[in-house]
């Protein structure tokens, strides 16, 4: 086990961590909002040793009811996990193409299942590949891990306590600030936010080489937006992606957070909900 504090892990020491007897699992999570899972990218080049995780398959439902991205069941998730080969007793580094938006989903949701050893890739494999790591093409063999659902260590907040969340603490809204305020949306049926939310875009996270910013800036960041020692926080963005990338966000910068995993994908499917636009 890893017992270097915090979920980021550099790029020195992940490679350091490599290339001892007990390597860390590795998980390669690169996806896009635009072009879906990464695939072909980890294909044509990953650090040695990753496994390939599908979001759309591994880390989400099928598109429905539940919104864009709606949670497996912890069955189906954790017999993912295994197939992988994560272990219950092992460090879990999970890394995507740069900025950690869909790495932070798995960061999140082996986190809420019970699995506490689990980091990020600072940077992911951008700052790999910058810093002259090898690559390699091949797939390597995994032996079946043991991971079952555990307690759970990442608080989840439903679309019917989300209204209340908003008035008791703070509600961030994840998304770019054109999609808050409801001037476009280029994804789901409805523009707007939910009422009572503040915006938060993921992208103020990191920096411009994707890594994110250090801890006392993200401290300045979220207290500017009204966050305090002991405030219960939730967040929610488009369909619960970018949204755990703010939980992992506020981890950093010591402000522990729930989530509301369906997310606007999600609170739009029921008309009675309220919609809120412009700056509130």
């Amino acid at each position: 086990m890893l017992t270097v504090a915090g979920p980021l892990i550099d790029v020195d020491l992940l490679g350091e961590l490599l290339g001892r007897e007990h390597p860390p699992v590795l998980l390669d999570v690169r996806w896009s909002l635009a072009g879906g899972p990464g695939l072909a990218d980890y294909l044509a080049g990953h650090i040695p040793g990753a496994q390939f995780v599908n979001m759309d398959t591994e880390l989400a439902d099928p598109p429905g009811a539940g919104g864009r991205h709606p949670l497996p069941s912890p069955e189906r998730f954790a017999a993912a996990m295994r197939r992988l080969g994560v272990r219950g007793d092992t460090t879990v580094v999970v890394y995507d193409a740069g900025n950690s938006t869909s790495a932070a989903r798995a960061w999140w949701m082996l986190r809420r299942l019970g699995h506490a050893d689990v980091r990020v890739l600072d940077g992911g494999f951008a700052a790999w590949r910058r810093a002259g790591r090898p690559e390699q093409t091949a797939v390597a063999a995994v032996s079946e891990g043991d991971f079952g659902p555990g307690a759970p260590g990442a608080e989840v907040v439903e679309a019917e306590a989300v209204l209340q969340a908003a008035a008791d603490g703070v509600l961030l809204d994840a998304r770019d600030r054109e999609r808050y305020l409801g001037e476009t949306e280029p994804v789901d049926p409805v523009a707007g936010h939910i009422p009572g939310a503040v915006c938060a875009p993921t992208r103020d996270n990191v920096g411009p080489d994707g890594t994110f910013l250090d801890a006392a800036a993200l401290r300045q960041r979220f207290t500017a937006l009204g966050i305090a020692d002991g405030q219960p926080v939730t967040v929610y963005c488009g369909s619960g992606i970018t949204a755990a990338h703010e939980v992992l966000a506020l981890e950093v910068a010591g402000f522990p957070a729930a989530m509301y995993p369906g997310s606007w994908s999600h609170w739009i499917t029921d008309p009675t909900r309220p919609v809120a636009t412009g700056e509130p």
